[in-house]
């Protein structure tokens, strides 16, 4: 077909020559030049969520220095808080730009992203991943992995699928000032036959008052943050850090919390595609408030290819050596360690870590981020790979089941099912709102 308003030869003519005698201006960055890496060797990242900067703020200031890494891209369902994201990335990242959305589907269809990283609430976490996933991207996820046993079993199947490199973002598994030193300890035979090993969480969870439902902040779209979750009113203590109390969003101190200290035991004992065949659990719900998550709780695990070893996951005081973390007992010594302090009943089995405690805490989140950075690189497994993360999370669901029960449950870790116990399988998966569907 005839152009219907061609370019003169002579002006086209022109038009080349002054481009070979002025070219453009390619960015260094682009180029590879004055200390950067060429675009081939980067991974383009996109953010998807930007409210929880206790979390996010980690990868974006920790991570936007890395030369290996470049954010693109920022998503969340409250405009203020995409351009601050935007901005940031721009200043520290020493970007030209960043694009922002308000939509996580619109960020996935963009053919130049590598990877995301999903950083929401939990209700949200399984639906992205596995979107992301099918858009082809490689995922960082921050933990709890999901929102209910089933969601995890299918973000396996769908990784596994499609060959994704998935970090799960519980940043102890590349901590090898602390948790790398207890494992290695605990599996060296050093303390000997591991019998016991305690995880508790320094408390459970207070209740707060009432807080009367007011109009959502006209930057937020309040609809889409609850997405498959029940419809409720707006309030402050349902958005931000506090969703995680509220068990139409998250299960409490239990998979906040504990997602970190599960996740090194099954280290520990060799189970990270496995699991318990036993638990029991004792504990109250909150009540006289808005949050309705369980409070103080006791469970015990028994794993069936480690009948000898009872893991003991609690909200009270039983641990003699630390308040938060892990402490592994065995027949003949012990070994602690919280993310400040590690601790043995031989000091020569530890190095206790040198310099400032705050900089070692973050350089476990540097160190989890290279790590996956490195795995999208080789194509191999991270350090916290999806089926840990949902492993890890499944004994925290189990928690909460058993309590919520109160009675003990018989776990199948292959099926990931109870065993002969329908009413307690109705508690593996959760109902999405339309539109959404898992």
């Amino acid at each position: 077909m005839m152009e219907t308003n061609p370019v003169p030869r002579r002006r086209f003519l022109q038009q080349a020559a002054a481009a070979l005698a002025f070219p453009t201006i390619i960015p260094a960055r682009a180029l590879g030049r004055d200390g950067h890496l060429p675009p081939s060797e980067r991974v383009t990242l996109g953010l998807i969520g930007c409210g929880d900067f206790g979390r996010n703020q980690h990868l974006m200031k920790l991570q936007l220095p890395n030369a290996r890494l470049d954010v693109a891209a920022v998503c969340d369902v409250n405009g203020q808080h995409v351009e601050y994201a935007r901005q940031y990335v721009m200043r520290y990242g020493k970007r030209p730009s960043c694009d922002g959305y308000r939509d996580f589907r619109e960020l996935l269809a963009r053919k130049d992203l590598d990877a995301v990283a999903i950083v929401v609430p939990d209700h949200w976490h399984a639906l992205m991943a596995r979107a992301a996933m099918e858009a082809g991207k490689d995922v960082y996820c921050e933990k709890p992995l999901t929102f209910a046993i089933d969601e995890g079993k299918q973000l396996v199947r769908t990784a596994r699928n499609y060959g994704t490199v998935f970090q799960t973002g519980s940043q102890q598994r590349s901590d090898a000032h602390y948790f790398g030193q207890v494992e290695s300890v605990a599996r060296s035979g050093k303390i000997g036959s591991v019998k016991r090993i305690i995880l508790p969480i320094n408390g459970g969870m207070k209740q707060c008052a009432w807080v009367p439902a007011e109009a959502p902040p006209a930057d937020l779209d309040w609809n889409f943050w609850l997405g498959p979750a029940p419809w409720a009113d707006y309030d402050k203590e349902r958005s931000g850090y506090n969703f995680r109390w509220f068990s139409a969003y998250s299960g409490g101190k239990i998979t906040d919390a504990g997602a970190h200290n599960t996740t090194v035991a099954l280290r520990v004992i060799g189970a990270d595609d496995s699991g318990p065949t036993h638990v029991e659990a004792t504990g109250s719900l909150l009540t006289g408030g808005p949050y309705d998550c369980v409070g103080e709780f006791e469970a015990r695990f028994r794993f069936g290819h480690h009948k000898d070893i009872e893991v003991i996951f609690t909200s009270k005081p039983v641990a003699e050596h630390t308040s938060w973390g892990i402490q592994v007992e065995g027949s003949d010594g012990w070994v602690a360690a919280s993310r400040t302090t590690i601790l043995a009943s031989d000091p020569s089995l530890i190095t206790p870590p040198q310099g400032d405690q705050k900089e070692l805490f973050l350089g476990s989140y540097r160190a989890h981020y290279d790590n996956w950075i490195d795995c999208i690189k080789s194509r191999e497994r991270p350090a916290a790979d999806v089926e840990a993360g949902h492993r890890a999370v499944t004994l925290c669901h189990l928690t909460n089941i058993a309590v919520r029960l109160g009675r003990p449950l018989q776990w199948d870790p292959v099926a990931e099912d109870f065993v002969n116990d329908a009413a307690a399988s109705r508690h593996l998966s959760r109902p999405m709102r339309a539109p959404w569907l898992l």
